[in-house]
């Protein structure tokens, strides 16, 4: 078994916890489940930032999924730091994810993003100049 498989899977885990916040988030207004007394939705606030964390996890990690599915497919040992890589991009996600849906702290967000786009940059970089 490729040593990227347990990364990838667990970014597709974390997308399953994020599409089962957003049904849950949802429900008072969908299903008319968890409403407020007055009708209201107790999650509105959440709601639209975990719908955009959602979002991002399809933006920037196809170019992860892309560089890894490239790396076992080309069938030859996979450089440690790529695995490193891969879980320095999962892991940063999991943070972006709870920076993003629980806080407001924009400067925060930016600086996690910035750690999963040079992870993610420096896959490809790696995989380029071993394959030139």
């Amino acid at each position: 078994m490729s040593s990227l498989i347990l990364p990838l899977f667990t970014h597709v885990l974390l997308c399953t916890v994020l599409y089962a916040l957003l049904t849950l988030a949802r429900a008072p207004v969908v299903w008319g489940v968890g409403q407020n007394k007055d009708g209201s939705n107790p999650f509105s606030n959440i709601q639209p930032k975990i719908s955009a964390n959602l979002s991002n996890q399809f933006e920037w990690p196809i170019f992860f999924y892309i560089a890894c599915v490239l790396l076992i497919a080309m069938d030859e040992p996979i450089d440690s730091v790529q695995i490193y890589l891969a879980w320095v991009f999962v892991i940063g996600r999991v943070l972006h994810s709870i920076v993003q849906i629980f806080t407001d702290n924009i400067r925060l967000r930016g600086m996690v993003f910035t750690i999963n786009f040079v992870a993610v940059l420096t896959m490809w970089v790696l995989l380029v100049i071993e394959h030139l």
